[in-house]
């Protein structure tokens, strides 16, 4: 099969290229990037033979649609997410399957055109939305009625690489960061469906704290639409509470609260300088480059999903736990492990004709999920019996 990595010099990019590379039924591969430069420096940790790197403007129709009619199979899209319904525009138009980190929400309209053209678009195929999704399809069928998804994951920097008052460091893009302090998060409380707002999601009363294990305690934010889930899942009647929470460590919401209410996360320009610039706008810039990680520092990936329900008649607990780490030798860091791994595996899944469904669809129901796991995906599971 051959496979196009759009995004191919990013972060997740080049974790994709490798895990691709070492496939044996991947026969050709396309890294596209609009920027090349270091190609040979960047990739030098794995076996490039079957890599042709292809300098790509991913806002051309054109451009994108020449690429994918050369004899590509899947496209695993790694752009910034404002280009995500262009992707799988041409994608459409080219007849070939797409794989994408990115929620399903802004391509849903994309359905019946993907159908109609027997396309498969598989989107939220990353960490968080990916992983935690066929943890939730494999493991609510252990249960003959479930109360409780909680999903937890974030990624962070080791203890050693805390070097600054945030306790943070980017292993993505910090825009994307910024971008997830301001989504509404939809959750379930005892039983009622709330929503909090973007500019509600730092306040005391909305976060948890958990603990993992090596790490020790963990900020948990809402963050996502978690009922969105349970709805496809087609529980939300039984579940007593479920959300979707971002984890940082402890501090991070102490910092972002005051900065809220001070509208420092705001679009709209200040007025009395001298070009439009946006609070949001001056963070973005400021930040970013203050928050990268050294060669020598380790990024963290935890992920956590709590199920609870019942199980042969019994009140059960079960919890997934998954941590990964930056590979000092390799490069590559955690979170684009966690981000790039899946999105390899379910565009050779789509390749290899173990995906079949067209249209836009969901790892929920889509996924076979135990193959995946199958696939060098590592989960620590446990297992505990609640009282009635």
């Amino acid at each position: 099969m051959k496979i196009a990595v759009l995004g191919g010099m990013g972060f997740q990019g080049r974790a994709a290229l490798a895990d691709l590379a070492a496939s044996p039924p991947v026969e050709s591969i396309i890294c596209a990037d609009a920027d090349l430069t270091g190609f040979e420096s960047k990739t030098g940790f794995f076996d490039t033979a079957k890599v042709t790197a292809v300098q790509l403007d991913a806002s051309s129709s054109a451009e994108l649609e020449a690429t994918f009619r050369d004899g590509v199979d899947v496209v695993i899209d790694l752009l910034p997410r404002q280009l995500t319904e262009t992707v799988c525009l041409a994608a459409i138009a080219s007849g070939v399957g797409v794989v994408n980190t990115n929620y399903a929400y802004s391509i849903a309209h994309l359905d019946p055109q993907a159908k109609a053209a027997g396309v498969t678009i598989m989107p939220e195929c990353g960490l968080d939305p990916g992983i935690d999704l066929i943890l939730y399809s494999l493991t609510i069928r252990q249960f003959e009625e479930i109360h409780v998804i909680n999903s937890y994951c974030g990624g962070f920097p080791e203890k050693a690489a805390c070097d600054n008052p945030l306790n943070y460091k980017v292993a993505w893009t910090w825009e994307g960061v910024l971008s997830s302090t301001r989504r509404d998060a939809r959750a379930i409380k005892d039983g009622r469906v709330v929503t909090i707002a973007g500019d509600k999601q730092h306040e005391s009363q909305w976060i948890q704290s958990i603990q993992f294990p090596g790490l020790g305690r963990l900020e948990a934010i809402p963050n996502g639409n978690a009922v969105y889930f349970t709805d496809l899942l087609g529980v939300t009647e039984t579940i007593r509470e479920t959300g979707r929470y971002s984890l940082r460590w402890p501090g991070w919401s102490a910092f972002w609260r005051p900065l809220k209410q001070l509208g420092f996360l705001s679009d709209k320009p200040v007025k009395g300088l001298p070009c439009d610039v946006s609070p949001y706008q001056f963070l973005d810039k400021l930040m970013g480059p203050e928050l990268q990680y050294k060669k020598d520092e380790k990024d963290l990936v935890a992920l956590v999903n709590v199920f609870e329900g019942l199980s042969a008649g019994k009140h059960i607990r079960r919890t997934s736990r998954m941590l990964i780490e930056r590979d000092l030798n390799t490069g590559l860091m955690a979170m684009s492990k966690g981000v790039g791994l899946p999105a390899s595996i379910v565009a050779q899944m789509i390749g290899g004709g173990e995906i079949t469904a067209t249209g836009v669809l969901t790892p929920v129901k889509h996924v076979p999920g135990r193959a995946f796991m199958d696939r060098g995906i590592v989960v620590e599971e446990e297992e505990e019996v609640l009282e009635p």
